[in-house]
């Protein structure tokens, strides 16, 4: 994924030894093999469904680390992995590497949106309003016992695990009758088994972000606006009112955690709509107008901004070395600045940008000056941003990302019957059909 690329060539940048690993769906080789920036290259077995699913590829990053003498595991995996990841960290730890990844009790606490809210809502943060679902009916009642007419909360109901074929449904409820909202919960399937949560809707801006966290600090930290399929980055500026109230809540956060709190900690926000970029308002003040929706306890594409910062970003991981120092010296949070590039993925835009608004103006759906609109656009991505996969020095992870993976696996998931709704190129996940 380019969030691993990019954190490897921050090592390599800064007079480091990189070793990579990665699954390799379909024995495809993965784009980030070919990166200048590493020294050597592993397959790892990916965790398996069940008790014990995790052993092969524990084992395997534990064989690495054996046989390269690595001092340090920086995790960057997807979401898919979240737990087991917890538990490697465990074991890679016994056996004398530190890692950068929480533990299996702090990365389940942060991976369900529940559990997440939850916690938050002990260590004295504000949070909206989040209620667990595990039936229909169970549902329906919260919606009825909420909701009170015009002025009424509006809910979004959240699977708290992976489903990709839902992923997008954004539905406010209650919807206009209690028939419509039945039919709609229902097809969602919720159960005992299969856990959701009912969370206040917030109206107004979502943001993203990303940090590392070192036994407690916050030790490099960057925001973005978001969206669902957050494909384009553009760093917010560090003297924005906003953003440092994301980084006093992140810091708070981390703070109240303990020492143990290792990792990568990305929090998305939603902002209360009258705050418009925090222009006029104190920290204090947008402090009670963000509202935390859900955390990735794992690295965020996000890190793609800190690509001009590689020697401080490889520094704030390697402080994890430093147990034991004196630590008098107070380091300044490493922070992309405000003329950091913005990023896109050429791949994503070709599609999006340049060819789709064709096929959209064959339906009728747009007209020549939106495809216009389109193209310029495009044109001012390749020109004047940055793509997140592709460094002139290290050139063959992105030849590879569009010649040989992504038509590898258009490939066999057509020869498996296996369709997909999207695809993102940044984390090279397909998204399947239910």
């Amino acid at each position: 994924m380019s969030k691993g690329l990019t954190i490897a060539r921050s090592f390599y940048r800064s007079g480091h030894r990189v070793i990579g690993a990665d699954f390799e769906p379909y024995y495809i080789p993965v784009c980030g093999r070919f990166s200048s920036s590493l020294f050597r290259f592993y397959r790892v077995r990916k965790p398996k469904q069940g008790e014990g699913g995790a052993r092969e590829y524990i084992q395997d990053l534990l064989d690495i680390v054996r046989k390269e003498g690595v001092d340090l595991w920086v995790s960057c995996s997807g979401v898919a992995s979240a737990i087991e990841d917890g538990e490697a960290r465990d074991v890679l730890e016994k056996a004398g590497c530190r890692a950068v990844q929480f533990s299996v009790d702090i990365t389940a606490k942060l991976h369900e949106k529940d559990s997440f809210i939850e916690n938050t809502r002990e260590l004295g943060l504000n949070v909206p309003e989040t209620l667990p679902v595990r039936s229909v009916d169970e549902a329906v009642a919260l919606l009825e016992k909420k909701y009170s007419g015009k002025n009424g909360r509006k809910y979004v109901l959240k699977f708290t695990g992976m489903d990709d074929s839902i992923r997008a449904d954004m539905t406010l409820l209650p919807l206009s009758t209690r028939e419509e909202t039945r039919r709609h919960v229902a097809a969602l399937k919720p159960s005992a088994t299969r856990p959701f949560v009912l969370q206040q809707f917030i109206s107004g801006p979502e943001f993203c972000t990303h940090s590392i966290a070192i036994r407690g600090k916050i030790k490099a930290f960057t925001a973005c606006e978001s969206s669902e399929l957050l494909m384009h980055y553009r760093a917010m500026d560090p003297a924005s009112p906003l953003l440092k109230a994301f980084l006093k809540y992140t810091e708070i956060y981390a703070e109240k955690m303990g020492e143990g709190f290792t990792g990568h900690f990305s929090i998305d926000f939603l902002v209360h709509e009258n705050v418009r970029k925090g222009k006029g308002k104190s920290v204090e003040e947008l402090m009670g107008k963000i509202f935390p929706i859900e955390c990735n306890p794992r690295a965020h594409t996000a890190a793609v901004l800190f690509a001009d910062k590689s020697e401080e970003v490889a520094e704030a991981y390697l402080s994890l070395l430093d147990e034991g120092k004196s630590q008098s010296k107070i380091e300044p949070i490493v922070m992309p600045g405000a003329g950091t590039p913005e990023y896109y993925w050429i791949g994503h835009d070709l599609i999006t940008r340049a060819l789709l608004p064709i096929l959209h103006l064959l339906e009728g759906e747009k007209d020549i000056a939106m495809v216009l609109g389109d193209w310029v656009e495009f044109l001012n991505h390749v020109l004047f941003w940055r793509d997140g996969t592709y460094e002139v020095w290290d050139p063959w992870p992105m030849w590879w990302l569009y010649v040989v993976y992504w038509p590898g696996m258009f490939l066999m998931s057509i020869w498996e019957r296996s369709w997909w709704s999207r695809c993102n190129v940044s984390t090279t996940k397909l998204f399947r059909c239910s």
